[in-house]
């Protein structure tokens, strides 16, 4: 979306997003601060958020960091609490923290797979909880950051496919409920997105990026900004009769199936 288009699109709004100290969900929070959005992001690193907020700021971006593990309520509700005290409402939530690494079942601990659960869909659903109590008005949106293996079964991603489609679920059930208080709820399933810690871990090597590449129909890898586009859309007035969808952003990728996420495959 050209910024001749976005302008102050959404000016004057709040933006509360989670994991949004790096990578995609970076560079979501800096296309809704590029639309005028005041954000917030929120991580459990200290030193990464200060990066954040400094990267939002010079962007053009007015930002503050909130430390907490989304998988502790009461720090999630309290850092929706300050942000909400600081900017005076809440408009748009982004829920895009997420955990995972490779691993077969037999090879991974049900610590393991409970630490990914635990962030990506226990994540997501303590940030909703605590959020409604100042989302519940006409306009107010939430997206969920979830991933193809939501509903294409992947080798080593038993704990993310789980988790995932958890999300999906959860997005659907939520946008049912929520409907009546004004609050649209929406998912983004972002593909292989170039210079991600999620790209380098499948496809670490040039000569990998562009094995993947060569199985996504578009022909490319996608970038964040494809993503952080999609989710403008989806927080934007031009998608206010949308409430319940997972909106699939991979190029085609997934409609292959995610077996080739096996390394070499």
């Amino acid at each position: 979306m050209s910024d001749v288009f976005v302008g102050q699109l959404l000016a004057g709004k709040h933006a509360f997003v989670t994991g949004g100290t790096s990578g995609i969900n970076l560079g979501i929070a800096r296309r809704l601060a590029q639309a005028g959005a005041r954000l917030s992001v929120l991580g459990r690193n200290a030193e990464r958020g200060q990066r954040a907020v400094q990267a939002l700021q010079e962007a053009g971006g007015v930002a503050a960091f909130h430390q907490a593990d989304v998988r502790e309520y009461p720090a999630v509700e309290q850092a929706l609490r300050e942000a909400v005290e600081r900017w005076g409402r809440l408009d748009i939530l982004v829920n895009g923290a997420a955990g995972n690494f490779p691993a077969p079942v037999l090879g991974m601990s049900s610590k393991g797979f409970r630490a990914v659960v635990d962030i990506d869909l226990v994540g997501t659903f303590n940030s909703c909880r605590a959020g409604f109590e100042y989302l519940q008005q006409p306009g107010a949106v939430v997206v969920n950051v979830s991933a193809p293996q939501a509903f294409a079964p992947a080798p080593f991603q038993a704990h993310v496919c789980a988790a995932k489609a958890g999300v999906d679920m959860l997005t659907r059930v939520l946008a049912m409920e929520w409907g009546g208080a004004g609050v649209r709820v929406n998912a983004i399933t972002p593909g292989p997105i170039a210079g991600t810690e999620g790209m380098e871990r499948l496809a670490g090597s040039p000569e990998e990026a562009a094995r993947v590449a060569g199985t996504v129909p578009l022909g490319r890898l996608g970038t964040v900004q494809d993503v952080a586009e999609a989710v403008l859309f989806l927080v934007s007035p031009a998608a206010s009769f949308i409430t319940g969808a997972v909106l699939v952003c991979d190029g085609g990728w997934s409609l292959g199936g995610l077996g080739r996420l096996v390394p070499g495959g």
